[in-house]
């Protein structure tokens, strides 16, 4: 066997150029699958990083009538909406792949919020102490909430990059009073998502999806909401999931849960819990993407085939070249299966080489269309094994017929052949 293989590559550097045009083909088809395939990977990882943000996995889940978020700045207070005790948050925490849960209250539209002159239309969310670590929120300037904030009910509150940016115009916010309805609160400090995700926001859905953090928020201790609003509102719940892929499960199993426990019989219709399911629409864009993406690469599978033929082309040429050489084995003793796997590993070694070169091509040409077209790839390393070992298949099937007919070459003949 490593005879065979000494023998492949003194043949290769023997006929320099007219190996590299052989292996030129199959060089081109895997560096093409390496670029297509790290590409789709990249596009998948944005598609889902755009809906989700890089690194949250928070699941949010909303009262809802008919399908639509309940809005309270609008609309009365529903009866018969039990409010969520600890009770049913340890409920939530107990469901799988579920880190930890916090219970919150938003207002949409935030009424007769000023600083100064500075009117703020964004949004009000009366948190519990789990709200920023669950939904992927970072400290940036002053302090968070402290446990007597929430045991004395301290009118004191905390911006988010938006609401400060309106309000604030980029200077030191901490220290300063806010006017909330006709109540002052202090604020405290300054959070910011800990991603640098921003959310493109192109349609309706868009919006609902990313109003959390599109419009600005501003944070309020939980026990401080009775100052402004009812204290008996519905909350919504954050959950936080241990990845990604966990979400869309989580997010239906809470929303049964609170469906199930917090609305009573006596509610009108058309009520219910309901989860952001992001990931299903995440792979719903990545499925449409990645039907575009495989007629791609059944065209560089089309490279590889025909880097095959070129394979067994040069392989019957050598085959003709070495007649004499291969009667003289023969007529030493040398049997046809011995014949046979020197020929198939040459051709083996000529397209694992190009499997190889083609892999490096690949993942330069995908570094260079990330940087030129400023679009994300990843690379995939079983796709880059899978290539490698598919290209020696390629050598070895192409090969076949070359190898088989060395095999059963005439010494006799062979040996006369000039």
């Amino acid at each position: 066997m490593f005879e065979n293989i000494s023998l492949a590559f003194q043949s290769v550097k023997s006929h320099k150029l007219r190996s590299f045009l052989t292996m030129l083909g199959i060089i081109i088809g895997i560096a093409s699958i390496i670029t297509i395939v790290s590409t789709i990977k990249g596009t998948n990882e944005q598609i889902k990083q755009s809906l989700i943000g890089a690194g949250n996995n928070a699941v949010r889940i909303r009262l809802c009538q008919d399908n639509y978020e309940y809005d309270f700045s609008w609309n009365p207070l529903p009866e018969g909406i039990i409010p969520i005790s600890e009770e049913t948050r340890q409920e939530l925490a107990k469901i799988e792949h579920v880190s930890d849960v916090s219970l919150y209250y938003v207002r949409n539209y935030a009424e007769n919020v000023y600083y100064g002159d500075q009117s703020f239309n964004g949004f009000l969310y009366g948190i519990d102490q789990r709200y920023f670590p669950t939904s992927g929120y970072g400290l940036r300037a002053g302090r968070l909430f402290t446990e007597e904030d929430y045991r004395t009910c301290r009118k004191v509150c905390i911006l988010d990059r938006a609401a400060w940016s309106t309000l604030y115009a980029g200077s030191d916010p901490v220290g300063t009073t806010i006017e909330m309805r006709g109540e002052s609160f202090t604020v405290v400090g300054i959070v910011d998502l800990n991603s640098s995700f921003e959310a493109k926001i192109e349609t309706v859905s868009d919006y609902y999806n990313f109003m959390d953090t599109s419009g600005g928020i501003i944070f309020l201790p939980s026990t401080t909401w009775p100052i402004l609003f009812l204290f008996d509102e519905p909350q919504h719940v954050a959950l936080k999931a241990d990845s990604p892929d966990d979400m869309t499960a989580i997010g239906q199993k809470a929303s049964k849960l609170l469906s199930e426990t917090q609305i009573s019989s006596s509610t009108e219709t058309g009520f219910s819990y309901k989860g952001e399911d992001l990931m299903e629409r995440a792979e719903q864009l990545q499925q449409l993407s990645n039907a575009s993406n495989t007629q791609l690469l059944w065209i560089a599978g089309i490279s590889l085939l025909v880097g095959g033929i070129g394979v067994m082309n040069i392989m019957l040429v050598t085959v003709t070249e070495r007649t004499q050489e291969i009667g003289l084995k023969k007529a030493l003793g040398a049997r046809k299966n011995r014949i046979l796997r020197q020929f198939l590993t040459e051709a083996g070694v000529l397209t694992g080489l190009g499997g190889l070169l083609g892999v490096i091509a690949g993942i330069g040409l995908a570094k260079l269309i990330s940087t030129v077209l400023e679009t994300p790839t990843s690379i995939s390393i079983p796709a880059i094994l899978i290539a490698v070992v598919f290209s020696m298949l390629i050598g070895i099937v192409f090969g076949l017929l070359p190898a088989v007919k060395a095999s059963r070459l005439d010494p006799i003949v062979a040996l006369r052949r000039e």
